[in-house]
């Protein structure tokens, strides 16, 4: 009996440590490169490549994370938040995350939907009634700004929003026709937004047409706004309320905001814009003067779910490992394993998100861009591989199967800064060693 005993426990033993999954830390660790299977020497090229990035003047600076199995391999920043005075670029910092918010958004839609308070197939017009009887534009005047409509086939759901496939686009930075139709009903992207609420705002969009039939096309647009204002319907909290009490505090996440505190403000990160001379220079707004870069310390009550919120490298990765943990993190489970298996699978069936030059390869989930088995022969991440980014030069990824998320965060718009990023994937996984 006793010999029985024995072997079943190294029997369950093996299975444990040989399963990465099973012995993956749940909390994130900062470790020497060799424990998360790197190789020291080579991650030391990712900090030459940091510094010369800077050297060359393609950024003021760069601050990068990485993680493997749970284990933080790589945490540091190069570079300047002010080139006059030579300040460096803090690791710590609060960076204005911008679309990496939408990530968050998704995160409280799945919660509420565990919790059955829709169904994924819902119109939106159940829940607000301006989204009855949609129409989509059919021709445009730009002489007038006057336009035709035809009525929509069928009405926008709410799994239509998480995938970008709703026909709403972006204020801003679509067509000449949507920006000018947007601004005409003062519908903004969501960023320094005064004078009015979410809720406004968003009942508002419903009147506005369609860019084309609901399911037929992917186009990145305010959907996620739109959810925002949906989870604060559901839940009954604001979006600020429902990120902090119900995803920010249970995962640790103690600097992520729409509005950063006084108590943070020296934190928050200084935004750069660059020339082809290499000039940079920091910059207080952007759009012709029309966002004030300091908008984070600005108290507002419009928490757009799109792009709204400000955070560390730290915190997101907590987000992050969240999801690669299968929705749980320090013991706190905010999702189901099979609800992130949704969110992080292809949601758009033969449609390719029209981005990026590999867009025809890859696929979209719930709020994440997804490299598919045909999109990774052009990129060292595997399959499976997800990720998004936000305007303001932030990025991340996380690969399940090597077990590694990374983030790579700038606040710089320039004709070099997506140099960094050429240049950053190859130095990442060149660093594997194993």
């Amino acid at each position: 009996m006793n010999r029985y005993i024995i072997a079943l426990l190294m029997l369950f033993a093996f299975i444990v440590y040989a399963n990465p999954a099973n012995s993956q830390p749940k909390v994130l660790i900062e470790v020497t490169p060799a424990a998360g299977g790197f190789s020291a020497a080579r991650l030391a090229r990712l900090d030459s490549g940091m510094n010369a990035w800077v050297k060359q003047k393609w950024v003021n600076g760069s601050a990068v994370l990485i993680a493997r199995h749970g284990k933080i391999v790589f945490y540091k920043a190069h570079g300047y938040n002010d080139m006059v005075t030579k300040a460096p670029l803090d690791k710590t910092g609060i960076f204005r995350i911008a679309s990496q918010t939408k990530a968050i958004t998704v995160t409280a839609v799945m919660m509420l939907w565990e919790e059955g308070k829709f169904s994924l197939d819902d119109p939106v017009s159940k829940f607000i009634p301006t989204y009855a009887n949609e129409k989509v534009l059919a021709d445009y005047n730009s002489k007038d700004t006057t336009y035709t409509t035809v009525s929509a086939r069928r009405p926008i759901t709410i799994r239509d929003l998480l995938t970008h496939t709703s026909g709403i686009g972006y204020p801003g930075i679509g067509t000449p026709a949507e920006n000018a139709i947007y601004a005409k009903a003062n519908v903004t992207g969501g960023l320094g937004t005064k004078g009015q609420t979410l809720a406004d705002a968003m009942t508002r969009l419903g009147s506005i047409p369609l860019f084309f039939q609901p399911g037929t096309s992917w186009k990145y647009g305010l959907n996620m706004d739109l959810l925002g204002y949906l989870v604060e319907k559901w839940s009954g909290m604001t979006l600020e309320e429902f990120f902090t009490k119900r995803i920010f505090k249970p995962l640790g996440m103690n600097d992520t905001y729409f509005n950063v505190p006084a108590s943070k403000s020296s934190r928050l990160v200084n935004f750069f814009m660059g020339d082809s001379t290499g000039t940079i220079k920091k910059t207080a707004s952007i759009f012709g003067g029309a966002l004030d870069m300091n908008y984070p310390l600005q108290k507002s009550s419009y928490f757009s779910g799109g792009g709204g919120l400000c955070s560390t490298l730290r915190d997101y990765a907590i987000l992050l490992q969240m999801f690669l943990n299968h929705g749980e993190y320090n013991g706190v489970r905010l999702l189901a394993a099979n609800t992130v298996r949704m969110i992080t699978e292809n949601q758009i069936g033969d449609l390719h998100p029209a981005i990026g030059d590999d867009a025809s390869h890859n696929k979209f989930g719930f709020g994440f861009y997804i490299i598919t088995e045909e999109g990774s022969h052009y990129t060292p991440s595997q399959a499976g591989t997800y990720s998004w980014g936000g305007l303001f030069s932030t990025s991340y990824w996380v690969d399940p199967k090597e077990d590694m998320i990374v983030l790579a965060y700038e606040q710089m718009w320039g004709p070099y800064v997506a140099n960094t990023a050429k240049a950053f994937k190859a130095l990442v996984y060149g660093a594997l060693n194993d």
